[in-house]
């Protein structure tokens, strides 16, 4: 099982890897979930660090698959 630590290395990897080679995908970035706390549930849960790697992960891979169909 992933830990907290697992789960914010691979988003801060996976966020440098949209910042550095996909720069035209940043402006997303600041339109998902945040992994701030609301006043609602303020605990910063597994499953919301889960939820938002999975999001990017998904965001950056639609981009790449978008992308090779085009330039075929």
């Amino acid at each position: 099982m992933e830990t907290e630590k697992d789960l914010n290395e691979k988003i801060l990897k996976i966020t440098l890897k949209i910042k550095d080679q996909y720069p035209e995908l940043s402006k997303y970035l600041e339109e998902m979930p945040v992994t701030i706390p609301d006043k609602k549930d303020p605990e910063i849960t597994l499953k919301k660090l889960r939820t938002y790697y999975e999001s990017l992960y998904s965001l950056l891979n639609k981009y790449i698959l978008e992308q090779s169909v085009k330039n075929d």
